[in-house]
């Protein structure tokens, strides 16, 4: 994991930490935070943004609350990006991903999402709590992704994606499967599945479909 996800990931448990103790708090954090930030009811529509992702959108609040949001995506990532996110919403299960978002300037610029679930104080599944980053000048000269290869590997589990992006950014299989907090044997049925889900036979087939989705940098 690199420095600025480590950094996502730690803020997004503080954050959630804030919104446990005090409402009020974590507003007053999220309004402050350079970082973009969302949460999401379990319906999957959203009911915040903060002030970073209202500038970098140049629009209200009431305009991006609901899925207001989503008339800013690329027609291009669009289909792609929502059938993701939506998953993640019906299996409870963290995601990060990328896409081009329409900016305050009138131009498109890559957006990379994280989200996590988060419970109510009963312990009910009460939607997603999430960090957006503007990473247009990281993406500047990396092709856009391709379509097919998209497409391919959105089809996978939301287990087979993280034992995907795992392997990718150069974990072995051992590896993953700790990361993830599974066993061996059970990693590596994922990446079996993967292999011919894809419709190849070596990990660096595997990870050039991870780079043309857009899923991990070159």
């Amino acid at each position: 994991m690199s420095a600025l996800r480590r950094r996502i990931s730690e803020l997004e448990s503080d954050l959630l930490r804030h919104q446990q103790d005090s409402n009020g708090r974590f507003r007053a954090l999220a309004e402050s935070a350079p970082l973009m930030i969302w949460i999401a009811g379990a319906d999957a529509m959203c009911t915040y943004f903060n002030r970073a992702w209202l500038e970098f959108r140049g629009r209200r609040l009431e305009d991006e609350t609901g899925n207001g949001w989503t008339a800013g995506l690329h027609p291009d990532d669009r289909d792609l990006f929502l059938e993701a996110y939506l998953k993640a919403f019906a299996s409870r299960q963290p995601f990060h991903m990328q896409c081009r978002m329409l900016r305050s300037t009138g131009e498109f610029g890559w957006v990379e999402w994280s989200g996590v679930p988060h419970f109510d104080e009963r312990g009910e599944y009460a939607g997603f709590l999430g960090s957006a980053v503007d990473v247009t000048e990281r993406k500047r000269g990396f092709f856009a992704p391709d379509e097919v290869s998209a497409r391919l590997v959105f089809s996978l589990t939301e287990r087979e994606r993280q034992v995907l992006v795992l392997i990718a950014n150069g974990k072995s299989t051992k590896e993953a499967a700790v990361r993830l907090g599974i066993s061996y044997k059970t990693c590596d049925s994922h990446r079996s599945r993967i292999l011919e889900k894809l419709g190849v036979h070596e990990t660096a087939s595997m990870v050039r479909y991870a780079i043309r989705a857009g899923l991990v940098e070159p």
